[in-house]
């Protein structure tokens, strides 16, 4: 199983070593990631990025590109997340980014989601909208690990239902054969029965995981 982080805007330096530091103390079969914020990005063997420009480096104000991620050893990336679409990134861009890291042989952890209106028109329509977001997304890449995140499910405290689970993620294994993480709500009273369906390879966990004490006890309940 993947069992992932990811911090968002939350955490600083200090809290972030703090956070590793004890996470690095437990022993698990699980293989664990981290995405801090980047003022918190460090040299760990579980760290991500949150975010990365598609260049070197650059008169790209407020961005960060390969240079600020190799100061660090990061190589690592969560792309595609619904918060940085509705932040205005279009497939576009995303797949520019996603081009550029995978030349630079980064794992690239890869987010796709549904509204809930597309959801409420079901399974079908969902479908079709998934894959509206593996435009110019080299679906064969290696490194690449898929997280579903229906976006209705994120940061509401509601998770999609263990049937709908289930039947999105045996949909899309048809599409693709790398991992599939389910992210939208994942906290330690649903992380079992979650990790439990089929298609189901790990997940990528937000508000729950931000405290560590609580994001081990989610690592162990798997």
């Amino acid at each position: 199983m993947i069992i992932a982080s990811n911090f968002k805007m939350n955490h600083t330096r200090k809290s972030t070593l703090d956070f590793l530091d004890k996470l690095s103390k437990i022993d698990t079969k699980h293989t664990i990631r981290v995405y801090p914020p980047a003022t918190a990005l460090c040299e760990n063997e579980i760290v991500g990025a949150q975010n990365g420009y598609p260049a070197n480096s650059g008169s790209f104000t407020g961005e960060i590109g390969l240079e600020q991620l190799k100061e660090f050893n990061i190589n690592k990336i969560l792309l595609g997340h619904s918060e940085r679409r509705n932040f205005g990134e279009t497939q576009e861009l995303i797949a520019k980014k996603f081009e550029f890291y995978k030349n630079e042989n980064f794992e690239i952890m890869y987010c796709i989601g549904e509204p809930l209106e597309v959801r409420n028109k079901g399974l079908k329509a969902v479908i079709e909208y998934l894959k509206s977001q593996f435009i110019g997304i080299d679906l064969e890449y290696d490194r690449l690990i898929i997280a579903y995140e229906p976006v209705w499910a994120i940061g509401t405290g509601v998770s999609a239902s263990l049937e709908q689970i289930e039947e999105t993620h045996k949909a899309l294994r048809e599409i693709t054969n790398k991992p599939l993480l389910y992210g939208g709500s994942v906290k330690l009273e649903n992380i079992s029965q979650i990790c439990n369906i089929d298609n189901v390879d790990g997940a990528l966990i937000g508000t729950a995981s931000w405290d560590v004490n609580n994001f081990i006890k989610m690592i162990q309940k798997v």
